[in-house]
């Protein structure tokens, strides 16, 4: 077995070994507002449960180059954005919002999203989507890097959920109707394929 010390390593060859070793790995699709009124969405694989008392999820969304993304500077500054799960339906149009645009251009524009508002907040979330949940900022970190932070963690309290009648049941989401999609290395995603159940012991 190869033993390798990360501090010898570039980012870029510590971040190969985690997004191969990490998986599957779930996709937030987030929306947010600019201050300028801009909205931005972005698909970010670095996410998570944090809570379910209260509810509560948590991104970390990478810099570049020590400069905050879009994404994290409207959280930062708005405390509000909608996280929605990326499914085998709407990945294709989520992918296309991952390109390199200014400020003021609207990925949501680009991958022909239908913008809905929310009921809580003011970011509006995006129709595709068969779950989607409105977000209030609980609390930032900036973390790593030598010279500037490399991230910002970000932890959202779900304020409000929306979920898609076809795929709820009895208080819970049906696996098969949601199709989520799962991030794994390079440009390869994965779907949920074989479920299989194994007892917890008591």
């Amino acid at each position: 077995m190869l033993s390798i010390d990360p501090s010898a390593n570039t980012e870029r060859e510590n971040y190969k070994f985690l997004i191969g070793s990490i998986i599957p790995r779930p996709i937030a699709f987030v929306t947010s507002m600019s201050k300028e009124g801009t909205l931005n969405g972005a698909p970010f694989s670095y996410f998570n449960i944090v809570s379910s008392n209260p509810p509560m999820i948590s991104l970390a969304i990478q810099r570049n180059q020590g400069e905050r993304k879009d994404t994290a500077r409207n959280i930062v500054e708005s405390k509000e954005f909608v996280v929605h799960i990326v499914d085998e339906q709407n990945v294709e149009k989520v992918n296309e919002t991952a390109a390199n645009l200014s400020p003021e251009e609207s990925e949501i524009e680009r991958a022909q999203l239908t913008p809905v508002e929310s009921v809580k907040i003011s970011v509006p979330g995006v129709k595709e989507a068969k779950i989607r949940m409105e977000c209030l900022l609980e609390q930032s970190l900036e973390l790593g890097g030598s010279d500037a932070p490399g991230c910002d963690l970000i932890i959202g309290k779900v304020v409000q959920f929306h979920i898609a009648e076809e795929i709820y049941e009895n208080g819970r989401i049906n696996p098969d109707g949601l199709g989520a999609v799962s991030r794994l290395a390079g440009n390869d995603y994965a779907k949920i394929g074989e479920i299989f159940t194994i007892d917890r012991p008591s």
